[in-house]
């Protein structure tokens, strides 16, 4: 079936205006500001959108979709997250990644998780190893993973400057990041090494070292959590003049101290003037959010959502900024980033993710690869054990 979508208020991101779409095969066959004509014989569906917006679907690049946790035993671990916990908050691409469980969840649950949910229509991909170095790795290097898996784009969550660490030295650092950027190489991948950032003294500075002292690219490495303090979000916005791009985590809102929220980090890195393709933000979804004191002690536990992305553009909105200098950290500098090459932007031969908002800039509608998830703010498409 074609689906004919009128009279949409579409940002592309960029604003376009009143627009028309056709949608076909998943991709976007048309856009255009007059309705195409089409013969009558073909089966089209067509749904007016009365002025609503129409935004890409977002991209979230950092989600636990087998579940994180397990920092205070096995009753700890979160669950695998659903498909309608995505789709209903308007996330269409999904990138997995494995945390401080990186032994009792492993690279090939993740892959397998993320073949599940393409086969419930959502586009995901996933990131080898976790927090530690030597990675777990599917075929033995990251190399040969990210060569040889399909849905396997880059490595990550590595993580840095933490106490769950595995505390790896420049030279390891740098064996990974050269792996990463060969397979990127060699396979049009993104080839990036996704670096979780904890609160520990020595920063970013790892990755300052891997900069001055290789020839490694500076979009090889991505940190991630900038935003968990005031110390770690100034050395990440001097890390962008090198050419890294940076990614904010949308913690909910009883988790943001001592940081700042995802909707003050942007408001702070637009007022720095830093490049404004070169700032993602991603949730955190179906990962442990834990805040320990100096001793490694846990101190409070919470669980990210994939909701705080829009939950973030919705602040953001009531501030003052406009839509369409919001949406690139949310879809095309994430497509960007990760050389989704069909993805973060709407326009003709892009896959057909879409979402639809209201005036209110809550999600209503949801269509991914060019069929419907989401209509009037309930998920028709469910995964596999939701429904029922």
């Amino acid at each position: 079936m074609l689906h004919l979508l009128t009279n949409a208020r579409l940002f592309a991101p960029e604003p376009m205006g009143l627009c028309h779409l056709l949608i076909g095969g998943g991709r976007i066959l048309f856009v255009g500001n007059a309705i195409p004509d089409l013969d009558d014989a073909l089966d089209i569906a067509v749904t007016d959108l009365d002025g609503a917006s129409v935004v890409p679907g977002l991209i979230d690049g950092h989600a636990h979709i087998v579940g994180g946790g397990g920092e205070t035993g096995a009753s700890s671990r979160v669950p695998p997250v659903s498909l309608s916990q995505f789709t209903s908050v308007g996330v269409t691409s999904v990138i997995g990644v494995l945390g401080t469980d990186d032994l009792t969840r492993n690279t090939q649950t993740l892959v397998t998780q993320a073949y599940g949910l393409r086969e419930e229509g959502l586009s995901a991909w996933c990131h080898t190893g976790g927090y530690h170095y030597p990675l777990t790795t599917l075929t033995g290097s990251a190399r040969s993973d990210i060569v040889n898996i399909d849905p396997i784009i880059g490595v990550g969550e590595l993580a840095l400057s933490d106490h769950r660490s595995s505390q790896p030295t420049l030279d390891e650092f740098l064996r990974v990041a050269s792996e990463a950027h060969v397979a990127g190489l060699m396979t049009g991948k993104a080839g990036i090494v996704h670096c979780h950032l904890g609160d520990g003294a020595r920063g970013l500075s790892l990755i300052r070292d891997a900069l001055t002292q290789s020839e490694i690219p500076p979009r090889v490495f991505n940190p991630t959590h900038i935003n968990r303090n005031p110390v770690l979000f100034e050395d990440a916005l001097a890390l962008t003049a090198e050419g890294c791009v940076v990614d904010l985590t949308a913690f909910p809102d009883d988790h943001t101290d001592p940081g700042y929220s995802a909707a003050e980090a942007f408001m702070r890195y637009q007022k720095a003037a830093c490049p404004s393709n070169q700032l993602t933000i991603s949730s955190d979804g179906g990962g442990c959010l834990p805040h320990f004191d100096r001793q490694g002690n846990l101190t409070r536990m919470g669980v990210g959502t994939s909701s705080t992305l829009m939950d973030a553009l919705r602040t953001l909105v009531a501030e003052g900024v406009a839509l369409e200098n919001i949406l690139p950290s949310l879809t095309s500098n994430v497509a960007d980033l990760l050389k989704l090459r069909t993805k973060g932007r709407v326009a003709m031969g892009m896959d057909a993710d879409l979402v639809v908002v209201n005036n209110k800039h809550a999600v209503t509608d949801v269509m991914c690869n060019g069929r419907w998830h989401v209509r009037d703010e309930q998920a028709i498409v469910l995964g596999t054990y939701e429904a029922g």
